[in-house]
């Protein structure tokens, strides 16, 4: 039986796009691949998925099978809730709907609405999709990894199966970006087709009412924020049901914390009469349906307060009053830290223009924007793909196991980034899920059929053997949900979903139960069996279990208090550090097993920049025990404060479990000091002034000639130690204190020969002037890495050899004299009787012909009994008075 879509359509605008939808998909033939492009509230998710059935069902004999992807369970369960309405049917059986731990649908079932995680769990056991004819992927805009990874992975299934019917569905402007994406499977490679649908709405008005303070802080959402949000909702509300008695407000905020602050604000202060609804991903689905379904005649007005779940892809009845913070909460991944998490930003423009819009799909409506438009005009247009700023280890498995390693050769909307990527396949070798060429393994395969990071996969077989199949799958299912610990306490969540009290307990008792069975088909297959027998001795208790779970998990994540802080701060395994929530119950253990931290700021980062989110207490025998392979046991020597020390240090990671003092060998002397010359450089040594002074000689001949004359900067010496200053190296390495070592004669270790017999003539130590005196040369100084022979820093004071003497000396000197065989002119700085400096010249006999004259009128009258004749050029050069003369 066909579905009627004059009765579903009706009041419908995507009614009047059906013809152009179903025309592009007859023009292809059997299957065809088209993008629909239809802002919010169309009927796009109420009206494609019945014309397929349709469609697929007139070109072929039997029940078709439609499948619909929706980002969140809850608009899967709401698009099919709708559907089944609309059809007059029973929800399960023509219209149905999958999602994690919750199934309505069977074999009967023509529209199936789906998670994008699901799908590709089907897709990874059936890659041909055997039985489906057609699949529709709804909200491609917002760029969910998982959506993202379907679009690749079913582009490659419909170049297999030209009977597949391909449909992307987007309700902003790009729809041109997945069209070239999926049309590689056309054809030829052309476009696919886009059908458009022009919008929906009714009018809008747009009202500005930004706060007078910051809307984060250094906790996050700004409490006061939250308070202005809070009570514009009050004023907007009353304001509108004045109006319209029968106005139901949609409140956007970025998080559960925040939509439950919100929330409890308004039950306090709103008229009598009027329900305040709660709508996020931690409450249950009883709660959440109730919350996206129409008011009954008679109900009274609702306000609903939201995450993003509500902003695209599913429709509130009864919505004409919308109050947005402006505010989104996204993925974000740290790899200099190791940690992933979500961060609150500003949502995008695409996302306000969204959220606006929810308020216009059925009259007239009204957004209050909580920020000015200074804010909206400088977020960015789109959301951040989540491809490029997420944890990929779980998309790693799925290419892996699809052929796609890295996604190559893979269509993607946005090509993974390199780094990310690779972190994720190294972490998947450490499993064992891949092979060193990428490849999946057959315990590759095995983890991915479980609803959960790997890493917690490979814990819950592992896990099961040590702590028992249900503690472990108990773990895994909470660690894998999206309930919030307070206070991070792992273990009280826990007791709360056990009890049944936790309005997540229904769906905890189906992971658990779903778990469970994957442990028991796949433990005897897929146990590290030489660590587990490693591990048997262990007494694990019920109590202890779910941190241990956890620890072999995340061992990068094994937390230890970092004793004398004030505020509870933990050292992870991985050397990462991190804080407490503010009041958490944890903070009197020393050992935990950290499931989630995250970049945060304010206390309860405790100044460390990242904040536990989610851990369980641990003692330090399992937690070695979860981690044998970061535990090592060495010898640490270093050189301080001029001699060396070394210590027998017990290790996990970055936690030093003890450290005693110990001899330091040679070969562990010799590593300390080049370390700390490596950190510190030569100056923990130090440069005596002879050997200062040849180092500037001979950094002027290298500078000068290159090859052979050594390079004498800090790197380049750094560099060959062995060369020049092993035998120093030795003498230190066995206890001789550096405040002992001459680095002159390790330099000159260094010098050419035979060429080094001209050191002396190349560049003097000192230089005789007419006088008869021998003046000290002050060579330019040692600039690192001063890459050879260069005559660019020649300026005075600068590259140049100095010579300081007095005037008086240099009577008689008609050239400047010139070293290293006439290539660098002497710099002279010519003093007074009295020391102090009347000129600086590199040529003398301009000197002598023009600026001297006016310094002879100047001196003579100061040290009369000195000579300044007229004639510099045939006076005789002295140092004396005249009278001595």
């Amino acid at each position: 039986m066909t579905f009627r879509l004059d009765t579903i359509g009706a009041g419908l605008v995507f009614a009047d796009s059906l013809g152009k939808l179903t025309a592009a998909l007859k023009s292809q033939g059997d299957g065809g691949t088209v993008v629909v492009q239809a802002p919010p509230g169309t009927g796009k998710t109420t009206l494609v998925p019945p014309l397929l059935a349709n469609l697929v069902g007139e070109r072929r004999l039997g029940q078709p099978r439609v499948v619909v992807t929706q980002p969140r369970r809850v608009a899967a369960r709401s698009a099919a809730r709708r559907l089944a309405s609309l059809d007059g049917s029973r929800l399960g059986s023509r219209v149905g709907y999958t999602v994690r731990g919750e199934s309505k649908s069977g074999s009967d079932t023509v529209v199936e609405f789906v998670t994008p995680g699901i799908l590709l769990r089907r897709l990874l056991v059936d890659p041909g999709l055997e039985g489906t004819q057609a699949v529709i992927l709804d909200e491609v805009h917002e760029r969910g990894l998982e959506t993202d990874l379907l679009v690749g992975m079913l582009a490659e299934v419909r170049e297999l199966r030209g009977d597949l019917t391909l449909v992307a569905m987007s309700a902003t402007l790009d729809a041109a970006r997945f069209a070239a994406l999926l049309g590689r499977s056309a054809d030829g490679g052309a476009p696919a087709p886009v059908v458009d649908c022009p919008s929906a709405l009714h009018a809008l008005e747009v009202q500005w009412v930004p706060a007078a303070g910051q809307r984060l802080d250094d906790r996050g959402v700004a409490y006061s924020f939250l308070n202005h949000v809070a009570e514009t909702t009050v004023a907007a509300h009353e304001e509108a049901l004045m109006v319209n008695p029968d106005v139901d407000a949609l409140v956007f905020l970025p998080g559960v914390r925040e939509v439950s602050d919100v929330a409890s604000r308004l039950r306090g202060r709103v008229q009598a009469g009027v329900e305040v609804l709660e709508l996020h991903g931690q409450i249950g689905p009883d709660a959440q349906d109730r919350a996206v379904s129409g008011r009954e005649p008679g109900d009274t007005p609702r306000i609903i307060v939201s995450t993003a779940l509500a902003e695209s892809s599913l429709t509130v009845p009864g919505v004409r009053l919308v109050i947005d913070s402006g505010l989104s909460r996204e993925p974000r991944r740290d790899a200099g830290r190791g940690m992933s998490g979500l961060v609150t930003v500003s949502c995008s423009k695409a996302s306000a223009e969204q959220r606006a819009g929810r308020a216009a799909r059925q009259g007239p409506g009204r957004v209050v924007r909580c920020y000015d438009q200074q804010a909206f005009a400088a977020a960015p247009a789109h959301q951040t793909p989540e491809i490029s700023v997420a944890d990929l280890t779980s998309a790693a498995l799925v290419l892996a196991c699809w052929g796609a390693p890295g996604g190559r050769g893979l269509a993607l909307p946005d090509a993974p980034p390199r780094a990310a990527m690779d972190d994720a396949v190294e972490v998947l070798r450490e499993l064992g899920a891949v092979t060193v060429e990428g490849t999946v393994t057959d315990l590759g395969r095995t983890l991915a059929k479980v609803p959960a990071d790997p890493r917690l996969a490979r814990a819950l077989l592992d896990g099961s053997t040590l702590v028992g199949r249900r503690l472990a799958a108990e773990t895994v299912a909470l660690v894998a949900g999206d309930q919030r610990a307070v206070g991070a306490d792992l273990t009280k969540l826990l007791a709360a979903v056990r009890s049944g009290s936790h309005p997540a307990a229904r769906r905890f008792a189906e992971d658990v139960k779903r778990m469970e069975s994957l442990a028991r088909q796949e433990t005897s297959n897929t146990v590290d069996r030489q660590r587990i027998d490693s591990q048997r001795a262990l007494d694990v208790s019920a109590r202890e279990a779910p941190g241990f779970v956890v620890a072999l998990a995340f061992p990068d994540r094994i937390a230890r208090r970092v004793p004398g802080q004030g505020t509870p701060t933990y050292l992870l395994t991985s050397g990462t550090r991190a804080g407490l929530p503010a009041g958490s119950a944890l903070a009197g253990h020393d050992w935990l097993a950290v499931a989630e931290v995250s970049r945060a700021q304010g206390r309860d980062a405790a100044a460390t920049g990242a904040v536990i989110r989610s851990a369980a207490p641990l003692s330090a025998e399992l937690a070695a025990a979860a981690a044998p392979e970061l535990l090592v046991e060495e010898v640490t020597a270093r050189f301080a404060q001029g001699r060396v020390t070394a210590r027998l240090e017990r290790r996990l990671g970055a936690l030093v479990l003890s450290s005693t003092p110990v001899r330091p060998s040679a070969e562990q002397g010799r590593h300390a000091v080049a370390t700390a010359l490596e950190k510190a450089g030569l100056s923990m040594i130090g440069w005596s002034a002879a050997a200062d002074a040849l180092r500037r000689r001979m950094a002027l001949l290298y500078r000068e000639l290159g090859d052979p004359w050594p390079d004498v900067s800090e790197s380049a010496l750094l560099a060959r130690l062995d060369d020049w200053l092993a035998p120093e190296l030795e003498s230190m390495a066995t206890g001789a204190p550096a405040t002992t070592i001459d680095l002159a004669d390790p330099l000159r270790r260094l010098l050419p020969w035979p060429e080094a017999s001209a050191l002396d003539s190349l560049v003097p130590e000192r230089l005789q002037v007419p006088s008869g005196s021998r003046v000290r040369i002050e060579y330019p100084e040692v600039s690192d890495g001063s890459g050879g022979p260069d005559r660019t820093n020649m300026e005075p004071d600068g590259g140049s050899p100095v010579v300081a003497v007095k005037l008086q000396e240099c009577f008689g000197w008609d050239r400047t004299p010139r070293l290293i065989e006439g290539r660098v002119p002497v710099l002279f700085h010519l003093l007074s009787p009295a020391g102090r400096p009347l000129a600086v010249t590199a040529d003398l006999t301009s000197f002598w012909s023009g600026p001297y004259s006016q310094v002879r009128a100047e001196m003579r009258g100061r040290y009369p009994k000195h000579p300044w004749p007229e004639c510099p050029w045939t006076a005789l050069a002295t140092s004396k008075t005249k009278n001595r003369m």
